[in-house]
């Protein structure tokens, strides 16, 4: 199957040309990585006035099956320790089949993580 790239409707609205081709050329560099699975490559890390942690990655659905955003927990690692961790659910969001899509996780301050 051919991976398709895609951008949320408020995404589409709002992202940067600059950006938009920035991940454009992620997704062609990512894309032959296939392995069946749902995949996550980085794309930004920041933080927002509240100190929250923002990641912005690249969402990979390399199954034929349809992926929901529901009941994900996830934990954000860099070089093997955990950063934050958190559960996810965005009702209604969904990834299609053999379909990438960025998408922006944040984690409250509170979750950020000493030790997990």
């Amino acid at each position: 199957m051919m991976q398709t790239l895609v951008f949320e409707t408020a995404w589409d609205k709002t992202i940067a040309q600059e950006d938009r081709e920035a991940i454009i050329d992620l997704f062609h560099e990512t894309k032959k990585t296939a392995n069946k699975s749902i995949a996550f490559t980085p794309i930004t890390q920041s933080y927002n006035y509240r100190g929250d942690l923002l990641i912005m990655v690249l969402v990979h659905n390399f199954t034929g099956q349809l992926f929901s955003f529901e009941k994900m927990n996830l934990i954000y690692k860099e070089k093997d320790k955990d950063i934050a961790a958190m559960h996810f659910s965005f009702p209604g969001l969904k990834l299609d089949a053999w379909t990438s899509m960025p998408w922006t996780f944040i984690f409250p301050m509170m979750y950020k993580t000493k030790k997990l």
